[in-house]
């Protein structure tokens, strides 16, 4: 036998050796009995309960992040702030009439009167005051806005779900989209103005008409992507109605693509009043409106000394627009549950 050899088995027999006088586990605990081998685990229930609960909050959550965002903070107190004193106006002392004309003590109009301790925005090209007339045109067009945003909203996301989960009535709301979308919006404008009497309620029918299809549109696309999920699938195995599923499983999904698209959809519609009154078939000029203001600073354009009658109604409308653009940006990025992780 060689050297290496006899060394190789020099070790496997001392290995072997080492081996049998180690005591396996079986053997050291064989002579106990079960009492000694097993102790009966205490059960202690508020540790149980703690282990399952869970304090999240969606909405919580979303005011969470909303609030981390200094900017929309800030343009949430801006519109806040807005709409409150557009509401308070007419109560405060000293407040004069939108729709009265007034006179000098000669009994002559005050016309295109600039802006003085009086007449804070200045009187208009009849002697009308421009401030009460701002802030009542801005109650008109913020109404017509939140009209317009709120049939918006519910019909178009309760045709959009319907469009998207229901295969059924799929073909009826194509067929009925194409029909609406391919007629131009302005042209509806335009013919509801002329067949009906000018007015709020004519504005408000004529941008809820056809304000509708873009909502349900994005609506119907984003419930086609999360239908046959398998949370919808495993509902819809285990017998739940289909308006449970969409008001638990899907509506929640959509909150952030609905606060988004009410948001743009306000200052949209305040914008379609201004258009269809700067062309000549919107409200009647008896009517304070944003639009009004805005067509009537805009003939006065060309004279710099009255510039200030479009200057007041135009700061007004970039102001509201502006922030529930942003405001409407960060609650619906705020509304994503991934954003909760943070």
């Amino acid at each position: 036998m060689t050297l290496h050899g006899l060394k190789s088995s020099q070790l496997e027999g001392s290995l072997t050796e080492e081996l049998k006088k180690q005591v396996s586990p079986y053997e050291q605990y064989r002579d106990l009995s079960e009492e000694e081998l097993f102790t009966e685990a205490s059960v202690d229930e508020s540790n149980a309960e703690r282990a399952g609960y869970s304090n999240y909050s969606y909405w919580g959550a979303t005011l969470r992040c909303f609030f981390q965002d200094k900017a929309a903070v800030f343009f949430l107190v801006v519109i806040i702030s807005v709409l409150l004193f557009t509401f308070i106006q007419p109560l405060l002392p000293n407040q004069k009439d939108p729709k009265t004309i007034y006179n000098d003590a000669s009994g002559v109009q005050i016309i295109n009167q600039q802006p003085n301790s009086e007449f804070w925005f200045g009187t208009n090209s009849i002697g009308q005051d421009l401030w009460s007339r701002c802030w009542a045109g801005t109650r008109t067009s913020l109404g017509i806005g939140f009209a317009v945003a709120s049939v918006e909203a519910v019909l178009g996301t309760l045709i959009g779900l319907l469009w998207g989960y229901v295969r059924k009535l799929d073909t009826f709301f194509t067929e009925l989209y194409n029909i609406f979308d391919n007629v131009p919006q302005t042209l509806v404008l335009i013919l509801i103005s002329y067949i009906m009497n000018p007015g709020v309620g004519t504005i408000i029918f004529a941008l809820c008409l056809t304000g509708w299809l873009s909502m349900a549109r994005f609506i119907r696309n984003m419930v086609v992507i999360i239908r046959d999920r398998d949370y919808n699938l495993a509902s819809r195995c285990l017998g739940t109605t289909t308006g449970r599923i969409i008001s638990r499983n899907l509506l929640p999904y959509l909150v952030s693509v609905i606060a988004l698209r009410v948001s743009l959809a306000i200052p949209e519609a305040i914008g379609n009043e201004v258009f269809v009154t700067y062309i000549g078939i919107g409200l009647p000029t008896d009517i304070p409106s944003l639009g009004n203001l805005v067509q009537a600073g805009r003939l006065l354009m060309s004279q710099p000394n009255l510039r200030y009658q479009l200057l007041f109604p135009v700061l007004i409308l970039a102001t509201i627009t502006i922030s529930l653009y942003i405001v409407g940006n960060a609650f619906a990025d705020a509304a994503d549950p991934k954003n909760h992780l943070r």
